[in-house]
């Protein structure tokens, strides 16, 4: 006979039947409508078959007329599985107390975000929203609407011209836009530019302020360059100094270089160790036994488990044990001492600016011992040498 649809849902027991009349039992169930199947004799007068759970009861006339007797053999289907966890009693709580969280969780707000200020502090942004009731932990059935809240920041939030409330599942984002105000000219004391080192000068532009000196004077450091003071002392004014002024400055250098370079390689052959970790406990899952390589290093990779964009105190970390081989290269004394000199006037360009220019180089000592190789070297470089002095006056000027 033809399988019945959905038999799990429904329900279908496995039996066995013995007696003399076990064929005219089954052709009593073919007779009164009642699907069987897999039918399979398993004596001169025993039978096995399946047949839906609410068929069962039906049988005890046809049982009781041909002279047979019946035995349950399997349960299979929902309705038995549902049964068997009912008796499990603490099971069943756990899973109903697992949805009861899972849904207070989701109705609560986990994070809220600030997008779009510039000048206002998203902490002062924050605590306007907790007044509000907008928070993390709050729950989402207390907010108010979502226009309302907009409405409502927007009023307590000085220095801004529109703020939007979005929510999306747990989350808040509130959008702001400032509103846009002039900015003002900054208020600066008046101020001389002087010299930040012993130069001699090579160029000198005065954009505003009295120059001092001129090109090729000598200067030392803290020299006036260009003055901030305008006129004779019966008429004087002071201003914002501002210009360019550049010059030739004398920088001199110890340098030492290796005349051996050894350099590390990965040889791409590597192992992982992964640990389970809980708060800060890791247990090794994986990965046992000592390391395979002479010479390695070690890479981290900590994966937490999330929750509403927020880290939970529990995930899973990986160890890469690289293998690394180190070798060796050894270099000329010439090729050494070009590597000093550019590494110094690197550091030159970095110390000074990109702007700075270099003028001339002289090794004023070298010398090879220990494997290295030892200079002097006296830079003479341009640059900029102006900075700013507010100009003091003295009490009662």
């Amino acid at each position: 006979m033809n399988i019945p649809t959905m038999i799990f849902l429904r329900g279908y027991l496995k039996l066995t039947v013995r007696g003399e009349h076990v064929e005219a039992f089954i052709n009593a169930l073919a007779e009164a409508g009642t699907p069987v199947w897999d039918v399979r004799p398993t004596g001169t007068h025993s039978a096995e078959f399946k047949l839906l759970l609410n068929d069962f009861k039906g049988l005890r006339p046809l049982l009781k007329r041909t002279g047979c007797r019946s035995r349950i053999l399997e349960r299979h289907g929902l309705p038995f599985r549902a049964l068997r966890l009912l008796k499990r009693k603490v099971f069943v709580v756990g899973v109903v107390m697992f949805f009861a969280i899972l849904m207070a969780l989701s109705s609560m707000v986990w994070n809220v975000s600030v997008e779009g200020n510039e000048t206002i502090a998203s902490e002062d942004i924050l605590e306007v929203a907790k007044q509000e009731g907008v928070y993390p932990y709050q729950w989402i059935f207390r907010l108010k609407s979502l226009d309302k809240l907009s409405t409502n920041l927007t009023t307590r939030l000085p220095g801004t011209s529109w703020v939007g409330v979005e929510r999306n599942g747990t989350s808040i984002r509130i959008q702001v836009v400032e509103a846009s105000v002039p900015k003002k000219p900054e208020l600066l004391s008046p101020r001389h530019l002087v010299s930040t080192s012993d130069a001699v000068i090579t160029y000198i532009y005065a954009e505003k302020g009295v120059p001092k000196v001129q090109i090729n004077s000598r200067v030392k450091k803290g020299d006036i360059l260009i003055s901030g003071i305008l006129g004779d002392t019966e008429n004087a004014k002071s201003v914002v100094a501002k210009g360019e002024v550049k010059g030739l400055v004398w920088h001199e250098y110890e340098i030492e270089v290796p005349l051996v370079k050894k350099r590390k390689i990965y040889t791409g052959e590597a192992s992982k160790k992964s640990y389970f970790v809980l708060g800060n406990r890791a247990v090794q899952l994986w990965g046992y036994g000592d390391v395979p390589f002479e010479k390695h290093e070690t890479l981290t990779i900590y994966d937490p488990l999330t929750w509403r964009s927020r880290a939970l105190p529990i995930g899973w970390m990986t160890e890469k044990v690289m293998e690394v081989s180190e070798s060796s290269q050894t270099v000329t004394e010439e090729e050494a001492k070009k590597e000093g000199l550019e590494g110094a006037y690197r550091d030159i360009l970095a110390k000074y600016g990109s702007e700075t220019r270099l003028v001339s180089q002289k090794i004023l000592h070298d010398k090879k011992e220990n494997g290295k190789v030892y200079m002097k070297v006296l830079f003479e470089v341009e640059e900029t040498i102006a900075k700013e002095l507010p100009i003091v006056y003295n009490q009662g000027e």
